[in-house]
């Protein structure tokens, strides 16, 4: 699955091998053999930042590239929604909602693991 993601979020960020190993300061073979399953990267964290995706993302345990960011916009949302009665939303309903929002999101990631 990593080589796979490596390759997906390379040609996404419009990028040789070479370029990305120079931004990662590896060697281009290195990185090639990353992408192409012939070795495993020590530090995956520093791979899953550069290309601002999470580590579970990187390995195949989600396909949700950036949970963080997930969460940043969804709060930014909430946060401008109105209640029915047209009065802000309670701190409270807001977490009603990311608590169903979330519950959604692990049973779609569950029907795409199966």
């Amino acid at each position: 699955m990593l080589p796979d993601r490596l390759k997906i979020l390379r040609l996404e960020s419009k990028l040789t091998q070479n370029e990305i190993a120079e931004k990662l300061k590896i060697s281009k073979m290195t990185y090639s053999y990353w992408e192409n399953g012939k070795r495993n990267p020590k530090n995956i964290q520093q791979i899953a930042d550069f290309f601002n995706v999470s580590t579970d993302y990187l390995l195949g345990n989600t396909d949700i590239k950036n949970q963080k960011k997930i969460n940043e916009d969804l709060g930014e949302t909430l946060d401008t929604f109105k209640s029915f009665d047209g009065k802000p939303m309670t701190e409270s309903d807001r977490e009603t909602i990311r608590e169903v929002l979330k519950r959604r999101q692990r049973e779609r990631e569950q029907k795409l693991n199966k």
